[in-house]
């Protein structure tokens, strides 16, 4: 996230985003997503924000989430009839390194969260390049070996990506690592290295900010631009055993629709149906919000 470049442009486009929330613009989408629900999530502390990573429990009853400030925190996902209505907060803590100390500065800056099947948690950092094992009960983050190409990437341009693959491999791909018109690259960790396992087609201005396998091994990735009328989202699919990785765009948002969203957990409920759910990162601003969107892929041949 390339940070102060955001605020400065939320700041000069401040009038347009006023307009925007007046008059709300039509849904740039394909009918094979249907919102459920679109929420804002607020807490009083000055910690609360900046949500950057996001993971939902198996049953959709538990959210956790990590904050480019250096938080990690659990909450309970108040459903009725299954559609989410509300968030309440349980648990918070500040990350640790590995010495047991909070992250400061720079290098608490986490951008993504990944669980895997066996329940553990992985956050991936930016400024500091790397990939993480995440203690919940203590907070404390524990290095991964790295990939020689995560000391290349810019600054604010890192490790915005994080998704565990049902076989138990680790994915991540940085938001830049490359030239505009380039692919994206898809690191894969096997549990002793990290190798390019894909190269992810770039299409227009977007940019990748996080990712997660279903558990049928498809990818889903959330991307984001930003635009002089607000921020636009679209999400993407992709079958990494398919020819040409059998893209399908799912969503693609009009400017200004959602707020800056930037993690994705998919997940399965009750009826079999695959959910998305979304988090936005408020930047700590005062006219953004945390907002959480959970999306149901609809059925083939099915509108949402």
């Amino acid at each position: 996230m390339q940070r102060r470049f955001e605020r400065k442009l939320i700041r000069a486009c401040l009038p347009f985003f006023l307009l925007i929330a007046c008059v709300a613009p039509a849904a740039q989408t394909e009918p094979v997503v249907q919102v459920d629900s679109v929420l804002t999530w607020s807490h009083p502390a000055s910690w609360f924000g900046g949500f950057s990573g996001v993971e939902v429990n198996a049953d959709g009853t538990r959210l956790t989430a990590v904050s480019d400030r250096g938080r990690f925190v659990q909450a309970r996902m108040v459903r009725e009839a299954g559609r989410l209505v509300a968030l309440e907060l349980e648990e918070n803590a500040p990350l640790k390194g590995a010495d047991g100390k909070a992250l400061r500065g720079q290098m608490r800056d986490a951008e993504a969260l990944a669980l895997d099947d066996t329940g553990q948690l992985y956050i991936s950092f930016e400024h500091d390049h790397h990939v993480a094992r995440l203690a919940p009960e203590t907070g404390v983050t524990t290095p991964l070996p790295g990939h020689d190409d995560f000391a290349g990437f810019a600054p604010n341009a890192g490790m915005e990506t994080l998704a565990a693959h049902p076989d138990g491999r680790l994915f991540a791909a940085p938001e830049g690592g490359g030239p505009t018109s380039g692919p994206i690259p898809l690191y894969a960790f096997d549990g002793t290295t990290w190798t390019i396992a894909a190269e992810i087609p770039r299409q227009g201005p977007f940019l990748p900010v996080d990712a997660d396998f279903a558990e049928d091994g498809t990818l889903y990735l959330l991307e984001r631009t930003i635009t002089p009328l607000g921020f636009r989202s679209r999400i993407r699919s992709f079958d990494l055993t398919a020819p040409g990785l059998g893209e399908v765009t799912l969503l693609t948002s009009g400017p200004g629709q959602y707020d800056n969203l930037e993690a994705l957990s998919t997940w399965q409920d009750a009826a079999g149906q695959t959910r998305l759910t979304l988090l936005s990162d408020d930047n700590f601003f005062v006219m953004q919000r945390n907002e959480v969107v959970e999306l149901i892929l609809a059925k083939p041949g099915v509108e949402g």
